[in-house]
């Protein structure tokens, strides 16, 4: 089972992000929370690593809904969206919303999952240009 929504972009990793952060912006998407893995995993393993970012990203209005279905699924929220060299390019990946009707089986987060899916899949498409 595929669980992401992935882009791949001929951009720097700093261009790359800022062109992420605007592109969930203007679906709606603010950044709650942003982990920094390479320099984590640099100051407490010492392992040098890729660029490696990961943005918990969150639309307020779909988070409402989905906690108003199952108040349990805050553990698959926010949306991280991670930001990652590969190669020559930069990967943008997003957990597909649609993992969340998959996971707890219920229907009734259909709605929220394929709007979260449009959503995020113009943030994609949008990033395409860059």
């Amino acid at each position: 089972m595929s669980y992401d929504r992935t882009a791949r972009l001929d951009a720097d990793f700093d261009t790359a992000v800022t062109a992420v952060r605007k592109a969930l912006a203007d679906q709606g998407f603010g950044i709650l929370t942003e982990i920094d893995v390479k320099a984590t995993l640099a100051a407490k393993l010492g392992h040098d690593m890729e660029d490696y970012l990961i943005l918990g990203a969150c639309n307020p209005s779909l988070a409402h809904q989905a906690l108003e279905a199952d108040r349990s699924i805050g553990l698959l929220l926010p949306c991280n969206v991670v930001v990652r060299r590969d190669g020559d390019t930069t990967l943008v990946q997003a957990l597909d919303p649609g993992t969340m009707v998959t996971l707890t089986g219920l229907d009734t987060l259909k709605p929220v999952a394929d709007e979260a899916t449009a959503r995020l899949d113009a943030a994609l498409s949008a990033l395409a240009a860059t």
